[in-house]
């Protein structure tokens, strides 16, 4: 069951006496099937992903299902999304995997519990016999995700401001008290209330063509940051302009192309585009020593003139914690 965004200013729309909410944490969603002492995990796509997380175990013999948040830390305070993406994909798991990215699941439902179907109950229904199956079971590869019980939308603001941690959460879920659960986004039931993204300028320095309708367009782009003379890649972004803006940025493509290497056109350094995306890390992949977590392009700055981008060394510094 999936949720649909919401934004500060749509919570006149909506009675805050008839919903939850939670954190969103930064990490995977999971449903976790427990039978005959054995776990299978499954992603949001439905990858059954439990070779990859082998330490997280069952005790259950009963049919019990759960839906919540996959992450990666110590004592169920997660690490950053960059160490949960060291143990996705793997074939393998390696001893310092297990050892230094130990795996824990933040729990945000029940939907199954001693093989009875608890979908068509109420979302705090399923609450209480989550919280009393996990008080019971004491687990320790599972933790409760916190409820936050709220009168007014002001209430709710104000919890989020002041508890919210960058670094583990992306936002807060708002859950319909009585809302079952149904598979797919079904409209009402639940909202994602996401962190504002993080924005930088950057400079367009390669791009290609795009895929699908817009393969007759340059629609992806390399964009870069000032590293003393030079200018560094931070990130790609293919996405998060209109056509009109489209349009703009494959003709700049065209008439200031440089240098051609196969698909890939290498353009004059004077285009200034604004990116938001969503948090920063080290990287030693990238020759800019950074990593942007889903960059988007959020506007085109034609009115911002290269030489006040900033460079890579104080964007580091500014958004690193993020």
């Amino acid at each position: 069951m999936l949720a649909h965004p919401v934004e500060e200013k749509d919570f006149d729309k909506l009675n805050p006496e008839e919903f939850l909410a939670e954190w969103k944490w930064d990490g995977i969603r999971v449903q976790l099937v427990l039978f005959n002492s054995k776990i299978r995990i499954f992603s949001r796509t439905g990858d059954d992903i439990s070779h990859t997380f082998p330490e997280i175990q069952n005790i259950e013999n009963d049919l019990v299902v759960l839906d919540g948040e996959l992450l990666v830390g110590n004592g169920f305070t997660p690490f950053k999304f960059n160490k949960l993406q060291q143990r996705l994909n793997r074939k393998k798991v390696s001893k310092n995997h297990l050892e230094n990215f130990p795996a824990f699941v933040k729990l945000y439902d029940i939907l199954f519990f001693k093989n009875r179907d608890l979908r068509s109950l109420g979302f705090t229904e399923r609450r209480r016999i989550l919280l009393n199956w996990h008080n019971k079971v004491q687990n320790k590869f599972f933790d409760l995700s916190e409820i936050f019980e709220f009168k007014t939308w002001e209430e709710l603001i104000n919890i989020k401001s002041k508890k919210l941690n960058k670094s583990e959460h992306e936002g807060l879920m708002i859950k319909r008290k009585n809302s079952v659960y149904i598979s797919g986004r079904p409209k009402g039931h639940w909202y994602k209330w996401k962190n504002d993204p993080l924005v930088v300028d950057a400079v367009m320095m390669y791009a290609q063509r795009g895929h699908g309708k817009r393969s007759s367009y340059y629609s992806d782009f390399t964009f870069g940051l000032w590293d003393k003379d030079t200018i560094v890649p931070i990130c790609k972004a293919y996405f998060g302009f209109n056509n009109e803006e489209l349009d703009i940025l494959d003709k700049f493509v065209r008439n200031n192309t440089i240098k051609k290497y196969g698909p890939v056109r290498e353009v004059e350094k004077k285009f200034v585009v604004e990116i938001a995306f969503d948090s920063l890390d080290f990287s030693k992949r990238h020759k800019s020593g950074v990593a942007l977590r889903f960059p988007r392009i959020k506007r085109l700055r034609q009115d911002k003139p290269t030489n006040e981008v900033i460079n890579i060394e104080l964007f580091k510094k500014k958004f690193i914690h993020y």
